[in-house]
């Protein structure tokens, strides 16, 4: 470089400030690297916006406490029992975060699932149906009432609150009806949904395998974005920052494997789960109809101007919110190896609502993830394994989630205002 080249100068402080606040990550990450990176981490925590961070705190400390208490609580045993009972409410939480991203809600979930066990009991020992028709026949219920609901909304303006409390009880009917005299049916043991739902698990090789290629897979991603960011003339994470994130994801999934096939190992029924998960996470983030719904969550009169169809979004939501419920129902049926008048009953409906909250999908629209319903329900389901093994009952159960509940909508309505405050809302 010639002596009359000029050298580019470190912005200024003042003008750094003066930037909006995704702007000066943008600058720190640049000019710093992995140190900017962590700094603009601390700011974007300092601001407010905490992520999954609350969550995975109080996770670790409800493992803890529990684990104090009762050493069997971390067992590879009671884990892959803990597993199991996550991913049918877990399915269904999945749903509701969909609807809360729009800043809507649906009450029925529960009563959805125990309809969906109904008809595919009903059809499939009752009627003689393949276990393939009555799974698509109860998923296929799922769409209609979401599509339903969806319609509702959009065509005539009733809040969500109102469709889905009426559809919580016109599918409670419906669930009864359809169960008929029999109240309860027995599913058989030897049937592929209950052999899925209580005894299919991964085998030790094929779980390690898998952990390898999710990491694989996401190393390979991160460097394709950084590749895309440099060509744009954006900052990138850094190679040291990217080797540290995948050690971290190595061990994230690692371990909690090798702790599993200790006992039985990693069931087909929960890695459905975490599938869903990851499938949803990506479609929410990456694509064009996940972007609409997180605009529409944010501002919906801003998105309709944006140009975006905001009745479809609805529809397909609840199509999805719904669906997710008739899987879970599904899911959970297979798991007890029947149906009845109960099924989707109890807590199924609160628990599904409290996990997606809790796991980190604001209320107030616009924020959240995928992954707020698998953080949710391991922290509901990990309140109530625990409680059981130290010998408290329902009461306590009830009292301590309610406690997170109420503690989760606090800490998002504190980081919203803190967010907003530094103009990250």
């Amino acid at each position: 470089m010639s002596a009359s080249t000029p050298t580019p100068e470190a912005p200024s402080v003042d003008a750094t400030a003066a930037l909006p606040a995704d702007l000066q990550d943008e600058r720190l990450i640049a000019s710093q690297g992995v140190g900017g990176f962590v700094r603009a981490f601390l700011s974007r925590l300092r601001s407010g916006d905490l992520g999954s961070l609350p969550v995975v705190v109080g996770l670790i400390v409800i493992w803890g406490v529990f684990q104090m208490q009762n050493d069997a609580f971390l067992s590879s045993r009671n884990l892959v029992n803990l597993t199991q009972q996550s991913a049918a409410t877990g399915t269904i939480a999945l749903g509701i975060v969909l609807v809360l991203l729009l800043g809507e809600i649906d009450l029925s979930v529960g009563s959805m699932s125990g309809l969906s066990a109904a008809i595919l009991a009903v059809g499939f020992v009752s009627h003689g149906w393949s276990l393939p028709v009555a799974v698509v026949a109860a998923l296929a219920s799922g769409a209609v009432i979401g599509a339903l609901y969806g319609l509702l909304y959009t065509r005539f303006g009733v809040p969500s609150f109102v469709i889905t409390l009426a559809g919580l009880l016109a599918l409670l009917g419906l669930q009864l009806k359809v169960l008929g005299t029999e109240g309860s049916i027995n599913i058989p043991f030897d049937s592929g949904l209950v052999k899925f739902a209580q005894a299919s698990f991964l085998t030790d090789a094929v779980a390690y395998v898998l952990v390898l290629v999710v990491v694989a897979v996401y190393v390979g991603t991160r460097l394709r974005s950084n590749q895309r960011r440099t060509a744009a003339g954006l900052s990138t994470t850094p190679l040291a920052t990217l080797a540290l994130r995948a050690v971290a994801l190595l061990l994230l999934l690692g371990i909690p494997v090798y702790v599993l096939n200790r006992d039985r190992g990693v069931s087909y029924m929960f890695l459905l789960f975490v599938a869903l998960v990851v499938i949803f996470d990506f479609v929410i983030r990456r694509t064009r109809w996940g972007r609409s719904v997180l605009a529409i969550g944010g501002n919906v009169e801003a998105a309709r101007r944006a140009g975006i169809n905001v009745r479809r979004i609805y529809v397909t939501v609840f199509v999805f919110c719904s669906t997710l419920a008739a899987l879970g129902g599904l899911l959970a049926a297979g798991r007890l190896a029947s149906a009845n008048q109960g099924s989707g009953g109890t807590d199924t409906n609160l628990n599904a609502i409290a996990a997606a909250v809790i796991g980190g999908t604001s209320l107030f629209g616009g924020r959240g993830t995928a992954y707020s319903a698998l953080l949710g329900i391991l922290v509901i389901q990990s309140i109530s394994n625990g409680l059981s093994l130290v010998n408290l009952g329902s009461p306590e159960r009830y009292m301590i989630t309610g406690g997170v509940l109420l503690l989760a909508v606090i800490v998002d309505s504190l980081s919203r205002r803190s967010r907003a405050a530094h103009g990250r809302a």
